[in-house]
């Protein structure tokens, strides 16, 4: 017979702390104490109950998941170095934010600017080395470990992009200062660091597990592909230029009811990406092409952002999407001729099923937060909880389809194929509720258009 022997003498919560979790835990409530005694004065009560309950967070997270210590030490102590090299300079409203262009850190590595050109380009090295993985004869581990390493090097630096930006639009003028939660341009920053980040932490916890790390490759394509968007809308649009905010978006909702969407978006397009292996392996030995389907769908996916975006005066390509084009050409072609190889190295079915649905779960317990919260914000904003704006409309439409998904699978055992194929398609679903409705729809949110 077997029996479990549950000791007495077991360390609890507190005793199992390191020094360093102790370390960290100090840093964050003096880096919290600092900043409520530095700028109470500016802050309403929400905004003080926001900052009081988001270092004891911090803490708990930083504990729960260990590599988040070192991540949130190296983005705040580079954050207030960037800080401290602006601050020496002041002109009429604080920090001169014309140092950015004298002072060599700041120009190359901790403005705003260059460092979400560094998180851009480390994501897409990180998706390179992860794609080597699939493809190198021998020690094909050392790619993906590379893969990453650069992408929390990525991560790292869209965050101090995002810090710093908050910083210098609070230099700029009286109230134009707000967190960097408020346009395409920072909300697409948001969607890449936050959907990484994850990965990475889907990644560590099926570490024991063969060939996890592998589905590394297909998580990057999607947030490679937003970096895509992202530098487009930085050169053509300008959109890296901070603005103030438009009426409706001065409030704190913005604070939490942004992050939270965004949690649910950058988590459902991880159980897609998934779901996409998981065809690939399904399919890997089938030669007749209408049966491949799935990859067709993401050469369509993929060669998408060309035809919609195009900027020419006679409806061509510019060059920009046209080498975009061409880069999302060949990652479709060299899968469907390689899919043998890839399918190889990836984990088990139940391995990729789970994931998907832990993705989705996640995802949807945020979406739901975050369509409450948009809910109250919309009431103190325009006076009502739901106006049936083609943005809240196509939320619910979003907010359905994971629901039934997750009723199917926790009522009647929904698995493989189907479960697979409706995770992609939601994530069409999701693309369309986020930037479909910006560029064909008009309504409430159309603050957001591009």
């Amino acid at each position: 017979m077997n029996t479990t022997t549950l000791s007495l003498n077991a360390p609890g919560y507190f005793a199992r702390r390191t020094w360093f979790d102790w370390l960290f835990a100090a840093l964050l409530a003096a880096g919290g104490a600092y900043a409520f005694q530095r700028y109470n004065a500016s802050m309403d009560g929400y905004e003080k109950a926001i900052l009081v309950g988001a270092v004891p967070t911090a803490i708990w997270l930083g504990w729960f998941w260990r590599p988040l210590r070192v991540l949130a030490l190296v983005v705040g102590a580079a954050s207030l170095l960037a800080i401290s090299l602006y601050a020496r300079v002041q002109d009429g409203f604080g920090a001169d934010l014309s140092q950015a262009d004298n002072v060599f850190l700041l120009k190359y590595f901790l403005s705003s600017q260059s460092a979400i050109l560094w998180m851009s380009l480390l994501f897409f090295m990180s998706t390179v080395f992860y794609w080597i993985g699939f493809f190198a004869r021998t020690d094909t581990a050392t790619a993906e470990r590379l893969g990453s390493r650069l992408a929390w090097a990525a991560i790292a630096m869209g965050l101090i992009g995002s810090m710093v930006r908050w910083f210098e639009s609070h230099q700029i003028g009286p109230d134009i200062g707000h967190i960097p939660v408020s346009n395409l341009y920072e909300v697409f920053v948001l969607f890449c660091w936050l959907t990484a980040l994850y990965w990475l932490y889907y990644e560590d916890q099926y570490k024991h597990r063969e060939h996890v790390r592998s589905l590394g490759a297909f998580t990057m394509l999607i947030v490679s592909a937003a970096v895509g968007f992202l530098l487009w809308y930085t050169v053509e649009r300008g959109a890296h230029e901070i603005q103030p905010l438009v009426p409706a978006l001065q409030s704190w909702w913005m604070k939490v009811h942004v992050p939270a969407n965004f949690i649910g978006y950058g988590t459902f397009a991880i159980a897609a990406m998934v779901a996409f292996a998981y065809l690939i392996k399904q399919q890997a030995s089938e030669t007749r092409w209408y049966k491949l389907a799935p990859l067709w769908l993401l050469g369509v996916v993929l060669c998408f952002e060309p035809l919609v975006f195009r900027q020419t005066s006679d409806g061509g390509l510019s060059s920009y999407w046209a080498v975009y084009f061409g880069v999302s050409a060949l990652i479709v072609g060299g899968i469907l001729a390689l899919r043998r190889r890839i399918a190889a190295k990836l984990p088990s079915y139940e391995v990729l099923d789970d994931v998907m649905y832990k993705s989705i779960a996640v995802g949807f317990a945020f979406f739901t937060i975050a369509t409450i919260l948009g809910a109250l914000w919309a009431a103190e904003a325009w006076g009502g909880y739901w106006s049936w704006d083609p943005k809240e409309t196509w939320a619910l439409i979003v907010w359905l389809n994971y629901a039934a998904w997750l009723h199917m699978r926790l009522m009647k055992g929904l698995r493989g194929t189907v479960s697979a194929w409706w995770a992609l398609v939601g994530l069409a679903i999701t693309t369309f509720a986020f930037l479909g409705v910006n560029m064909f729809l008009s309504g409430l949110h159309s603050y957001g258009e591009l």
